[in-house]
């Protein structure tokens, strides 16, 4: 009884310090979205590659059981911003060979940046089990030799 008692406390008084001295908190600015209206009222309605003054964004929608775009075209040497989410339920979205890898989940924009610095082909996958047809979802991503 004392024993279970002492790692109780412990473990309280572990999380509290944590909290308070070493600044670690639960994530937060975390971006978020209506999965009811994804398809019709956001950004991802029209997925594909936008380039503006801020860079170039490929927004990807990740649902049962495909990514659109099918096929995603960005130049090289250039940092690629993705932007991706999905309305039904949990994916993942994975460049294959690189470390591009986030989980996709329904209500949440997840991102990630990275740049290629060679042209190729990349397969995009979807490594989170999101149903039968899982093994069939992918995409490809073709990086551009640039000018």
């Amino acid at each position: 009884m004392w024993t279970a008692t002492f790692l109780l406390v412990a473990f309280v008084l572990a999380i509290v310090v944590s909290a308070t001295v070493s600044a670690v908190h639960p994530p937060s600015h975390i971006e978020t979205i209506d999965p009811a209206v994804v398809r019709t009222e956001s950004e991802f309605s029209r997925p594909g590659v936008i380039e503006d003054e801020h860079g170039i964004t490929v927004v990807v929608l990740a649902e049962l059981y495909r990514f659109a775009p099918e096929t995603i075209r960005v130049p090289a040497g250039r940092p690629i911003r993705f932007r991706v989410t999905s309305p039904d339920v949990l994916h993942g979205f994975q460049i294959v060979g690189t470390n591009a890898n986030v989980v996709v989940a329904p209500g949440y924009v997840s991102e990630v940046v990275t740049t290629f610095p060679e042209p190729g082909e990349y397969l995009i996958v979807c490594n989170e089990y999101c149903g039968l047809s899982h093994h069939l979802m992918q995409a490809k991503l073709v990086v551009e030799s640039t000018p």
